[in-house]
């Protein structure tokens, strides 16, 4: 019988504020001083939605309420450490100062007219497809 190997589920946040959207420049390994969506890694046993509330927390120090979902990205390219799903979810922050883990070294709202040159992982497809929402809606 062949042994079953699936993707790693993840989940990444979109926060907007004044129609510019939240981003974090990554500490760590891999893409290194690449901006990014806040998001991460949903641990076995635990839900999507609670994964993400969780990695706010972690990665933001604040709550987050969940508006809806936004969308869902397969593809093989995101991360190059493995086959990695996120699901996008559209977010409300919670009252409170942003401060970060060792993650992340610097956070900026961006408008998605003046977005960084250097995105990481899908981060870039998940913000096209958010500008084309805003523009149709």
């Amino acid at each position: 019988m062949k042994e079953f190997k699936g993707p790693i589920l993840t989940t990444d946040g979109i926060i907007l504020e004044s129609g510019k959207v939240l981003m974090l420049k990554r500490a760590v390994y891999p893409f290194r001083g690449y901006w990014e969506l806040p998001g991460g890694h949903v641990e076995y046993g635990e839900t999507v939605e609670n994964a993400l509330k969780r990695e706010m927390k972690e990665e933001l120090g604040v709550s987050v309420k969940i508006k809806k979902l936004f969308g869902v990205y397969s593809n093989l390219k995101k991360d190059p450490r493995h086959h990695a799903v996120t699901v996008v979810y559209l977010l409300k922050k919670g009252k409170g100062k942003i401060h970060f883990s060792g993650e992340s070294s610097e956070f900026r709202y961006f408008s998605l007219k003046n977005l960084p040159p250097k995105i990481a992982f899908n981060h870039q497809e998940i913000l096209n497809d958010l500008k084309k929402a805003i523009l149709n809606s």
